[in-house]
């Protein structure tokens, strides 16, 4: 009884927790295929294993006499590939190019002075961020520093020796 109401106050039942951990499993399974097959078929023998397939396939036409069916093996095959490889590519590049967003975060917030406003840059709207390009754009045409004149930071630069 006592762990009834234990497992009702946290809000899952025991089985709910095991059936989360199961999914969590498999999605983590899941990741790590994507993963290591998005690694594995951006590699030159990857190319190279897919040209000898094309190579054998091509060579078996006068077997089979340039079938139609000959012809829709490797339609199907290609076929079939592509549309997987969409989804374990994409998967892939979601995680990596969220690590790299966690990272850029993570500079931004450890830097004194920057401005934490960036790290939500992703989630602003086109016209938003044109103009930031363009505030940018000036403060690079500036010598890089904002509300410097580019003139103050050569001096700076000159008498500290480095361009830090």
């Amino acid at each position: 009884m006592a762990t009834r109401n234990t497992e009702r106050s946290n809000g899952r039942s025991s089985r709910n927790a095991r059936n989360e951990d199961k999914d969590r499993n498999l999605v983590d399974r899941f990741l790590e295929v994507s993963d290591g097959v998005t690694e594995a078929l951006g590699t030159p023998w990857a190319l190279a294993a897919s040209i000898l397939l094309i190579v054998v396939w091509a060579l078996t036409g006068p077997l089979f006499r340039f079938s139609d069916t000959w012809q829709l093996v490797i339609n199907t095959a290609t076929t079939i590939i592509t549309f997987w490889m969409v989804f374990v590519i994409q998967t892939s590049q979601n995680r990596q190019s969220k690590a790299v967003q966690f990272k850029l975060d993570e500079l931004i917030r450890s830097i004194p002075g920057a401005r934490n406003r960036m790290i939500q840059a992703e989630r602003q709207s086109t016209a938003q961020l044109k103009r930031q390009e363009q505030e940018f754009q000036k403060t690079a045409e500036r010598g890089g520093v904002r509300e410097v004149p580019p003139e103050e930071v050569a001096d700076k630069v000159r008498s500290n020796g480095s361009g830090r």
